[in-house]
């Protein structure tokens, strides 16, 4: 009994200790309590926020009352004038630490423009747009100037660009005792670091805080080596001749009071300090003029060789053969501006050559950033040798072979399946087939001597298999030997045909060749158009495409609602290498013009010289057209959505032209209509269309810009999720 009692107790205590634990897990907070939804918020710095005659500070400190950290510092953090010696930032526990190197200059407003890096450890709520400053000076200087920073070509914003600015009138930058107020040495951005910095968001825009009074003129530059002056050709630049004067007054600005995370109470206006000018457009470029020279030799093939140079050049390189006679070898294909040149060797003692050697004369910029003639040699030898090629022909051949033979077993079997069909006998009656098998048993192999036994029957049979076996190897060997292998097929060129499946009005067809062409029989290319049910012979004009050696376009009056064909006889091209061209036959229908839309733009207040492109939705040139007394007329769009872009054409040469710092040349300006234009079959529009109607950081259309805005950071409403849930 008293076992009992005692094991009945301590069920008893279990049970009830289990149920207090439930019955705390039911009163305690599952989910760990709310969220922290507080940003961090500064306790004290030092120095102070805004403190003046702060010469001899090193190391600048911010306390926070959490825990916080430092998202993305190298990019985010701007340190203005800027230090070449780059500072130390990190954050540990609450305390954000900024340790700078370089000294500081007299009587200067410092500032360290965190943005949104600063959140808080635990949530990452941000800590908002802060700044902070000093002076080593008596005041503190709090102008600030701001605009957006676009890529020239194409008006997209460029993001994390340096942008700049230097003071006019400022003896401290100023190579010469007579400069006056509104101008600037032309050697300034090459030769002295920025006055004031920033950097560009996402959005292309930037700030630039803690300037004096006074009249400045922007920059911007993609400093590749980080010492604040324009250095490098290849480093991408903007300069503009505006004088930024800068001033302020009070104004207001809308604030959105939240009652939740989707619905607002109120909209308050709240008084701030507008500084100016905010509306700096800087429009950025590549010179032409970079740093030229030879970035890369190779020789993918045993036939061709390619050149490639880092810029343009208005001249060939001169070739010297070392181990060959260079003179009449190649025929060059060359880019546009002969920054990249693919050489074809005709003759094939040059290119069985395993290695050439060849002296290159050419123009490259020296240490002082002109042009000189350079001399340099170079050792191509082919990444596709001739033993590769050897080894791919056999593979090739052998592959033929097995082929052929497959082929012919498959059709000699055919034949005696078809033979003994032929030749088959009439069944024989059962007691005639019973004799035939006496008669062959008793022809079988008598034992050669009188020792010899005969063999039982499994021994029999297994001889009898091993010597059938033997015989069909044999025969199979014999009948595989007999079979004739004929010539390989003829290895024809390959090109590419474009606009034979789907042909506008407007367009005509283009050939594109692997290798360069020896000639062109038109007698071989046969064009015509159908009428009612027969083709008949249609004119047509075949031309190399001015600049491209292995370019060809077939010209014709193309009509709509047409079907055409084209007919292209074996040899109607043959290459350099002696290569023919495969007969080919293509059909080519036009789609009827009920299909097509039509735009009509009347440009308002446009330079005469204008080319407008009719953009898709990738931001990509489907046609364009020269504006003729203020218009430009696109016929035969397909339906769908497209966009306007128009550049300048300032020099004449039909294509947009890039700047020049040096020669202070502008790119041509180029700009864009804000909205996206719907076009449908049948439908003609008409657009009118003021290329400066508004400012071009607002013209590119969001839909097509490629460089979108990060996601702004914000406070994460948690608690209201984590209310949500509880009360499900």
């Amino acid at each position: 009994m008293k076992r009992s009692s005692s094991f009945f107790l301590h069920i008893s205590l279990i049970a009830t200790f289990l149920l207090l634990c439930f019955a705390c897990a039911r009163i305690g907070n599952p989910d760990g309590g709310p969220y922290d939804e507080t940003p961090p918020k500064v306790v004290r710095t030092s120095p102070k926020f805004g403190a003046t005659n702060a010469k001899n500070v090193k190391k600048i400190v911010i306390e926070f009352d959490e825990m916080v950290k430092i998202d993305n510092a190298m990019e985010k953090v701007v340190i203005s004038p800027p230090q070449i010696e780059q500072p130390e930032i990190e954050a540990t526990g609450k305390r954000v630490t900024v340790t700078l190197i370089d000294s500081l200059k007299p009587n200067m407003t410092y500032t360290i423009d965190f943005a949104d890096a600063i959140v808080d450890n635990n949530e990452g709520n941000p800590y908002g747009d802060y700044a902070f400053t000093f002076s080593t000076g008596e005041q503190l200087d709090t102008f600030q100037v701001s605009g957006n920073v676009l890529e020239a070509s194409n008006l997209e914003p460029i993001k994390g660009i340096l942008v700049g600015l230097y003071k006019l009138g400022n003896d401290s930058i100023s190579d010469s005792q007579d400069s006056i107020p509104d101008s600037l040495p032309d050697s300034i951005f090459r030769t002295t670091p920025f006055e004031r910095i920033s950097r560009t968001d996402s959005r292309g825009h930037f700030v630039i805080k803690g300037l004096s009074p006074g009249k400045y003129r922007a920059f911007a530059l993609k400093d590749q080596n980080q010492n604040y002056i324009y250095d490098q050709r290849a480093e991408m630049v903007a300069f503009s001749d505006r004088i930024l004067e800068t001033s302020s007054r009070p104004d207001l600005r809308p604030d959105t009071v939240w009652h939740d995370s989707i619905h607002y109470d109120s909209i308050v206006m709240s008084p701030y300090t507008h500084y100016y000018p905010d509306d700096i457009v800087l429009l950025a470029f590549e010179s032409a003029q970079q740093d030229r020279f030879l970035l890369k030799s190779e020789r993918p093939i045993l036939q061709q060789f390619t050149l490639y140079f880092t810029a343009p050049s208005d001249t060939l390189p001169k070739l010297t053969g070392l181990n060959f006679n260079a003179e009449d070898a190649f025929i060059i294909d060359a880019s546009e501006h002969n920054d990249t040149l693919n050489y074809w060797i005709k003759d094939s003692l040059i290119y069985n050559i395993d290695t050439l050697n060849i002296q290159i004369d050419f123009f490259a910029t020296d240490t002082t950033g002109n042009l000189a003639l350079t001399i340099d040699t170079l050792y191509l030898y082919s990444k596709l040798t001739k033993e590769k090629i050897a080894k791919q022909q056999q593979e090739k051949y052998e592959e033929w072979v097995k082929e052929c033979k497959q082929k012919a077993k498959e059709a000699r079997r055919a034949a005696r399946r078809a033979g003994n069909q032929d030749s088959q006998s009439p069944a024989l009656p059962k007691e005639e087939k019973d004799s035939v098998v006496i008669d062959k048993s008793l022809t079988a192999k008598a034992p050669t001597s009188l020792l010899e036994k005969p063999k039982d029957g499994e021994e029999e049979k297994a001889e009898t298999k091993a010597e059938s076996k033997k015989s069909s190897k044999k025969k199979k060997k014999d009948e595989e030997e007999d079979i004739e292998i004929p010539p390989m097929p003829e290895e024809f060129m390959e090109f590419k045909i474009e606009g034979t499946q789907s042909l506008d009005p407007d367009k005509n067809i283009d050939f594109e060749f692997n290798e360069p062409l020896d000639s062109v029989d038109l007698s071989k290319i046969h064009f015509s158009l159908k009428v009612d049910s027969l083709f008949q012979p249609a004119k047509f004009l075949f031309r190399q495409v001015p600049g491209k050696i292995r370019s060809y376009r077939l010209f014709a009056e193309w009509e709509a609602d047409s079907t055409y064909q084209l007919d292209i006889d074996t040899a109607a091209f043959v290459n350099i290498y002696g290569k023919r061209n495969e007969a080919q036959k293509r059909s080519i229908k036009l789609k009827s013009l009920d299909t097509y839309s039509t735009l009509f733009v009347v440009l308002q207040g446009a330079d005469p010289s204008a080319i407008v492109h009719l953009l898709d939705g990738s931001d990509k040139v489907v046609k364009s057209v020269k504006a003729k007394d203020g218009k430009a007329d696109f016929y035969f769009i397909h339906p769908g959505t497209y966009y306007l872009s128009l550049f300048y054409d300032l020099n004449g040469n039909g294509v947009w032209d890039t700047g020049d710092y040096d020669q202070h040349l502008q790119p041509e300006p180029v700009y864009y209509y804000p909205n996206a234009l719907t076009l449908k079959a049948q439908w003609e529009i008409t657009q009118d269309w003021n290329p400066t109607a508004r400012p071009r950081s607002k013209q590119k259309p969001e839909k097509i810009t490629k460089q979108k805005p990060d996601k702004e950071k914000s406070i994460k409403k948690k608690n209201e999720e984590r209310l949500r849930n509880k009360n499900k």
